[in-house]
């Protein structure tokens, strides 16, 4: 479901096409970046997520799945993906701001460690809701146990 995603849908081929310039540049910045989910048993695209670093100790984290395959565990699973490979990135915290209203989000965030830290109705925009709808944002956050050193 698109409606609380952060960013706007990908109207045409020119969105596509920025959001994976956009990506390119995450890696090229970021020792991680966007991801693209797959079914591990077909290869089929099912969605994306990914690291949004903030600086070199904290990211964001998010994700978008197709309609079809919502409530299966594969937001679970690719949320759980992240965390595994957090510590090897360096990363200390973990965040995820979400819409109040998604508690589908939530639910995954709670499942995988995640606690909800404050509300606030300034922390985020979500342009696929509609202009009269508050865009009340829970944010929500995880520490991160770092490998020990070697």
């Amino acid at each position: 479901m698109t409606k609380f995603m952060s960013w706007s849908r990908h109207e045409s081929p020119d969105d596509a096409v920025a959001f994976i310039q956009f990506s390119e540049s995450e890696w090229v910045k970021w020792p991680a970046g966007p991801y693209l989910i797959e079914i591990r048993d077909t290869g089929e695209a099912i969605g994306s997520t990914g690291f949004g670093f903030q600086d070199v100790r904290d990211a964001e984290v998010g994700s978008v799945l197709a309609g079809k395959i919502c409530g299966r565990g594969d937001a679970t699973e690719a949320r759980g993906a992240l965390i595994e490979l957090a510590p090897q990135l360096g990363l200390a915290r973990l965040h995820a701001p979400i819409h109040a209203d998604n508690t589908a989000s939530a639910r995954v965030l709670e499942k995988c460690g995640f606690s909800r830290e404050h509300t606030s109705s300034i922390a985020a925009t979500f342009p696929n809701l509609p202009s009269d709808m508050p865009s009340v944002t829970d944010l929500y956050s995880r520490a991160v146990a770092l490998e020990p050193l070697p």
